[in-house]
Formats: structure tokens, C-alpha cells, sequence
């Protein structure tokens, strides 16, 4: 038996990773107060995408790649299968996705809230064992059953729990709060899926096709940055509720406009309310004082 170091940067590695899932929790939860928040169906399933991505992608699956980092084996290399560790990003994703879906439809409920639970921990398990299953080594890998079952008890516990603060949590340093306990949550999941794991060095030894880590950390940390940059750009575009009675006042001046001939025009999606802000952002448009805001 091989062995195994998980730390052989000392804790930057899970220090980078325990960040990386306290950011995206952060941001989730936060794309997750705007899905209730939502009007129109179409605002609903950006936000919940939005949540999907910040969560599954940014809080799960990056902080799982990031911690891999510091995975050694001492005497092999360890390469990664792309297609395989493409498919483990997507199964994340879609997992807290279907699982917002589930526990966020109407009411907050005990039966969702277990449902979206089960279903969520299960795909984060198996994005977890998934990305296991794309490393390539010169050995076979094993897992301890019991730690195993431990660890995918822990993601669903850890989901069902992630599911009720996204369906619950409204103000911010309660949303900061919970990504602190989420990111422990993932972390310990991931620490404990990898202490079930023992390798068994091959006899004859060959060589070790695939990816280095080298390799895929420019494109993980270019998708981080960008998709923070997006998630972080999304959530200071969306109107306040200043920017809402400012554009209904404005429409009350103009009063209604007259029918024109031909085809009406349909009027493209808006699923962030970026139209509110670029109505009041028009020459010569007046900005409501607060004693012109329509009562609430």
C-alpha cells in the first residue's frame, strides 16, 4: 500500500479550498434570495442558475480541485481524464440545481427541503467520486466502505442544510454566516471521502496518460474568476427597489403611448431588470425625489 499525502503544500491548499467554497456559498445564497424575490418565471430560472453556478460550481466543485492540489502519492505521478473531470464540474451543477428546484418551489417545506436534500447530496457524492475516478495513477485505488457511506451521509445532511438556508436566510450577515458553516460542511465531506481511499501500487510500473494538475489549474482558476466576476456583476445589476419606483414614476409621466400601426413589437427578455436602470439612466431623465415614490 501506497503512501498518501493530502497536504503536501502544508494548508494553503485547504485554506484556498475552504475559501473557494465559503465565496461561492456566499454568492449562492445570495442568487437564492433573489429566486424568491423573483416576478416572472424567466427571473426565477436566471437566478436559480446563477445559484446553481456559484454553489455546485464555485463552492463544491472548484474547492474539490483546489484541495486536490496538495494530493500526492509517493511513488507515481497523477494525471486527470479532461472528459471525466468535465462531467464531474456538470453533475455538481446540475445536482444543487435540481435540488434548488425541488426545495424552492413555493412554500418552504419539511418533505422539498429532504427531497432537494437527498437528491443534492447524492450528486454531490457523485461528482465527488466521479473526480476520484478520473485520476490517473500507476496503482488501484480502494475506498473504505464505511467512510464512504460516511461521507455521502455528510452530503446530504450538508445539502439538506444548504437547501434550508438558501429557502430561508434573507439578510446578509446571516448569509455570510451560513456560508462560513456550508464551507466546513464541504470540506469535511471531501476530507472524509478522502480518508477512505488507500492506493495500491501496480508491480510493473507504466506510463501515466492524462492531464497534470499543472494543466487544468489555468482553466479552473480563469473559470473562478470569471464566473465570480459574473455572478458578483449579475447581483449589482439587478434594480433596488428605489430604481423600480423610479422607473414606475417615470412611466406615469409619460403617461400612455399611443397605439402605433403595423406588427407589435415584443420586447426582449429582461431577466435582471437592467431596462429600469438604463430608463432612468436616459439624458434628461428626472430622478424621483423620495416624496414622489408611489406609497408601498
Amino acid at each position: 500500500m501506497a503512501e498518501i499525502n493530502h497536504f503536501e503544500y502544508g494548508w494553503i491548499t485547504p485554506a484556498l479550498s475552504y475559501a473557494l467554497s465559503v465565496l461561492g456559498s456566499f454568492l449562492g445564497l445570495i442568487c437564492a434570495t433573489r429566486i424568491r424575490a423573483a416576478q416572472t418565471g424567466a427571473q426565477r430560472a436566471w437566478w436559480g442558475v446563477l445559484a446553481a453556478w456559484a454553489i455546485g460550481g464555485t463552492a463544491i466543485w472548484t474547492m474539490h480541485f483546489m484541495a486536490m492540489l496538495g494530493f500526492a502519492v509517493d511513488g507515481t505521478r497523477i494525471r486527470y481524464d479532461v472528459p471525466i473531470t468535465a462531467a464531474s464540474a456538470l453533475i455538481a451543477v446540475v445536482a444543487v440545481g435540481i435540488g434548488l428546484a425541488i426545495a424552492g418551489t413555493g412554500r418552504p417545506a419539511a418533505p422539498r427541503l429532504l427531497v432537494g436534500g437527498l437528491f443534492t447530496g447524492a450528486g454531490v457524492a457523485a461528482m465527488h467520486y466521479t473526480g476520484m475516478a478520473a485520476m490517473r495513477l500507476d496503482g488501484r485505488l480502494a475506498y473504505d466502505s464505511t467512510r464512504v457511506a460516511l461521507s455521502v451521509a455528510i452530503a446530504v445532511v450538508a445539502a439538506t442544510a444548504a437547501l434550508w438556508l438558501a429557502v430561508t436566510v434573507r439578510r446578509g450577515l446571516a448569509i455570510f454566516a451560513s456560508a462560513l458553516v456550508m464551507g466546513v460542511a464541504v470540506n469535511g465531506m471531501h476530507f472524509t471521502g478522502m480518508s477512505a481511499l488507500s492506493v495500491h501500487l501496480h508491480e510493473r510500473r507504466g506510463e501515466v496518460t492524462g492531464a497534470g494538475v499543472s494543466t487544468l489549474l489555468v482553466p479552473i482558476v480563469l473559470l473562478v474568476i470569471f464566473g465570480v466576476v459574473g455572478l458578483v456583476y449579475a447581483l449589482l445589476a439587478v434594480p433596488t427597489d428605489d430604481d423600480r419606483a423610479g422607473a414606475a414614476y417615470l412611466a406615469a409621466r409619460r403617461g400612455p403611448e399611443p397605439a402605433a400601426d403595423g406588427p407589435a413589437l415584443v420586447a426582449a427578455p429582461d431577466p435582471v431588470g437592467l431596462r429600469a436602470r438604463a430608463t432612468l439612466a436616459q439624458p434628461g431623465a428626472p430622478f424621483p425625489s423620495r416624496r414622489d415614490h408611489p406609497p408601498r
